[in-house]
C-alpha cells in the first residue's frame, strides 16, 4: 500500500515538473498566456504532489510503527 502511495506522489511530482518545463518553454517564446496556463497546471500538480507525499509519508510511518521499525521508533532509539 505504501509503495502505491509513493508512486502516486512521484507521478504528481513528474507531472508538475513537465508542466513547469512547458511553461518555461512558452515563456521563452514570448507566449505568456500559454505559459501562465501551464504554470497554473504545474501549481495544481505541485499541490497534489505535496498532498500525496504527505499521505505516503503517513502510510509509511503507520506501517513502520505496526512492524516496530517506524521512523518514530528509530529516532527515539
Amino acid at each position: 500500500m505504501s509503495k502505491q502511495a509513493h508512486n502516486e506522489a512521484a507521478q504528481h511530482h513528474e507531472n508538475a515538473a513537465k508542466s513547469h518545463r512547458t511553461a518555461a518553454e512558452h515563456h521563452d517564446k514570448g507566449d505568456h498566456k500559454t505559459a501562465l496556463q501551464h504554470s497554473e497546471t504545474a501549481h495544481n500538480h505541485s499541490t497534489k504532489a505535496h498532498e500525496a507525499s504527505t499521505q505516503a509519508h503517513e502510510k509509511s510511518k503507520q506501517q513502520g510503527d505496526e512492524k516496530g521499525t517506524g521512523a518514530t521508533k528509530q529516532a527515539t532509539a
